[in-house]
């Protein structure tokens, strides 16, 4: 069983800045992906970042420039810093990992997500 647990979210002023942190726990061989997406009430999921076991960075056009991937693979974490924020910006982040299980099996797993809210 794999587990996410996101934390960091909260209430910002526009033009601020807010960073997100999640954790990865169970039965894992090995990440080969961690990423972050999020969700606003009425509308479609959409990415935010994702980062390679390599390092690799991909951002959704929306926040390019402005949020920053990162990752800790020995302590199994994932970091997303915001600046620049802006009300739209505001919702529900979630963490996301696609992992290799012992028994050679390829699995995604989602966290339960964090409130991110950002006042004009």
């Amino acid at each position: 069983q794999v587990q996410l647990v996101e934390s960091g979210g909260g209430l910002v002023q526009a033009g601020g800045s807010l960073s997100l942190s999640c954790a990865v726990s169970g039965a894992i061989f090995k990440i080969r992906e961690m990423g972050w997406c999020r969700q606003a009430p009425g509308k479609q999921r959409e990415l935010v970042a994702t980062i390679t076991g390599g390092g690799a960075a991909n951002y959704g056009d929306s926040v390019k420039g402005r949020f920053f991937i990162s990752k800790d693979k020995t302590l199994k974490l994932a970091y997303l810093q915001m600046t620049s924020l802006k009300p739209e910006d505001t919702a529900v982040y979630y963490c996301n990992a696609t992992v290799l299980t012992f028994s050679g099996f390829e699995i995604g797993s989602w966290g339960q997500g964090t409130q991110v809210t950002v006042s004009s």
